[in-house]
């Protein structure tokens, strides 16, 4: 099945939407090595079971490889492809559900892709799988699918009865030459090859990679299906609600902790992660930028509910490596105050959250200027009547001491990416307010 580039408003199927290298130590964090058919019927195009509900339980915003470029003058990232391969890619679900759908990009690639064999199953650790699990997935009834450039795909539904906060093995098969182009850079999880076929292998006998595979390629999202609807909440930032930092493998990104939080409680929820390392309300750099794809990574997610937005910091730190892409305050606040009319438009509680202390950032990513910025763009987010609420991360996360600065005990070491311990209070504080 040969799908060509749509339309953006008729590639996500089920939604409510209609329609790095790190930048030094204190940029989101950057590796370098690093939609649905459009038929006129929604459930026949992807198999959903009538009287469902379909909810997202995880995604991964898309972005260019090739365009990975920090600054003006970076070198190109190398150039990466899959041969004769299959590539195992490991998720954390939210919500568990019943049924499961898998969605897979060529949006930023130049020449089709196809997908010979693409399977889910339960993950066992590593690059391990419960092989009983194994389910193999469908594209409109065929094993395989080709991705014309640009174009997008979601499988269909399988059988698939899953846990809330449950690891699931993603694998896919090519046999041609598939050059990488959509990626999500931040994937903070190893992701492993395979020569071959070894889509349903219990382990992979995996190719040694040096520095190993951590970002997602051509996955950008899984929904699930039970009878019981979700809310569900999308985190939309940067680097920090990405993840940066964090425990590799762990799942210790504060979405991480927040879905945990809710998941728990008794009101059904799913929390999925939009975060691009590097992200910016403004201006494209390592990503697209926030105006540009918060329809699409936000209002696009299957029954999104509610957003929290956390994003501004970049704009202010960029300012002092590329001079002539600085921002005011009232670009950036006008930046998010176009997310919070869009979601508002499209019936979404909109969560605006305050950005972090970062005055232990070394120059010229931090100043007394950008500070000042910081601050009368907090200033404007709690005074904000337009939202169900606000998190406050610059109160939570300051120091005791110096509440310009992240404390000792949250920081990881560069002074703007907390550590697990600091994810694990951000994403606390987020659960008591989204619970209010």
């Amino acid at each position: 099945m040969l799908l060509h580039k749509i339309p953006y408003s008729r590639q996500i199927t089920g939604s409510r939407c209609p329609a790095a290298v790190s930048c030094g130590l204190f940029v989101a964090g950057v590796l370098l090595l690093g939609c649905g058919d459009d038929e006129d019927d929604p459930e026949e195009a992807t198999g959903s079971a009538r009287g469902a509900s379909a909810y997202a339980t995880w995604a991964a915003s898309p972005q260019d490889y090739n365009e990975l470029l920090p600054f003006p003058g970076a070198p190109a990232p190398t150039p990466l492809q899959l041969d004769d391969q299959s590539l195992r890619q490991i998720v954390r679900l939210s919500a568990g559900g019943e049924r499961l759908r898998v969605h897979l990009s060529n949006r930023f690639g130049a020449a089709p892709v196809t997908f010979d064999a693409v399977g889910v199953a339960r993950s066992s650790g590593g690059s391990s799988i419960d092989a009983a699990s194994h389910v193999a997935l469908m594209f409109d009834g065929s094993p395989s699918v080709t991705l014309a450039a640009g174009a997008e795909v979601w499988s269909d539904y399988v059988e698939f009865a899953a846990d809330a906060e449950s690891s699931v093995a993603v694998s896919a098969y090519v046999s041609g030459v598939a050059p990488i182009a959509t990626v999500h850079t931040l994937g903070q999880q190893t992701a492993y090859v395979a020569a071959g076929d070894a889509v349903s292998a219990g382990t992979f006998p995996a190719i040694a990679e040096t520095p190993p595979r951590t970002f997602f390629s051509w996955l950008t999202g899984v929904d699930a299906e039970s009878a019981t609807a979700r809310r569900v909440v999308v985190t939309f930032g940067d680097s920090i609600t990405d993840g940066f930092n964090s425990t590799v493998d762990a799942n210790r990104r504060y979405p991480n902790f927040l879905s945990e939080q809710l998941t728990a409680g008794d009101a059904p929820v799913s929390v999925v992660n939009a975060g691009i390392s590097g992200n910016r309300v403004l201006n494209d750099v390592i990503g697209p930028s926030g105006v540009s794809r918060f329809e699409r990574d936000v209002l696009g997610q299957t029954a999104v509910s509610d957003v929290v937005i956390l994003l501004g910091i970049n704009d202010i730190g960029f300012s002092g490596f590329v001079a002539d892409q600085a921002v005011s305050v009232e670009q950036i606040t006008d930046g998010l105050a176009s997310f919070v009319a869009a979601a508002n438009d499209a019936d979404v509680n909109v969560f605006l959250a305050t950005l972090l202390p970062f005055g232990n950032t070394m120059p010229p990513y931090f100043s007394d200027e950008g500070e000042a910025k910081r601050e009368a763009v907090n200033d404007w987010i709690r005074a904000n009547t337009d939202i169900a609420g606000v998190v406050d991360f610059d109160q939570v996360m300051g120091d005791a001491s110096n509440p310009l600065v992240l404390p000792m005990a949250f920081d990881s070491g560069d002074g703007l990416h907390p550590n697990d311990d600091g994810y694990e209070a951000m994403g606390n504080a987020a659960a008591d307010t989204l619970r209010e």
